[in-house]
């Protein structure tokens, strides 16, 4: 799925790296605990979360994830722009709730990671 697919289905503002929302996501992790997000398959994916401080950017950078979206209004600082944009990471900010983005992303058929071994 493009990033601006799901753009389109979340309703969600493109906070940084638009120019990046013409690539694919093959996966997805809605998730608070960044501990957890280690657990998952990390190639082509995108992070919904409602967590706002900067691991959740260096999380999604040492998992090579091109995209987070934060749910529930939530809006990151500056700094966590900075990290993003210096990565080219797609940050957007959507008004739906974790388990409403996650469906909708899944329904228009955006899988899930799966554990690793």
């Amino acid at each position: 799925m493009k990033i601006k697919t799901m753009q389109e289905l979340l309703d969600a503002k493109i906070l940084c790296c638009e120019e990046n929302v013409e690539k694919h996501v093959y996966s997805a992790c809605g998730c608070d605990l960044m501990s957890d997000v280690l657990a998952y398959v990390k190639d082509q994916a995108v992070l919904l979360t409602g967590l706002v401080n900067t691991q959740v950017i260096r999380t999604a950078v040492m998992m090579d994830m091109l995209c987070i979206v934060f749910v529930r209004s939530k809006a990151p600082t500056e700094e966590m722009l900075k990290l993003a944009r210096d990565t080219g990471i797609v940050i957007m900010t959507t008004e739906k709730r974790l388990y409403e983005a996650c469906g909708l992303l899944y329904s228009n058929g955006l899988v899930g990671n799966k554990a690793k071994s």
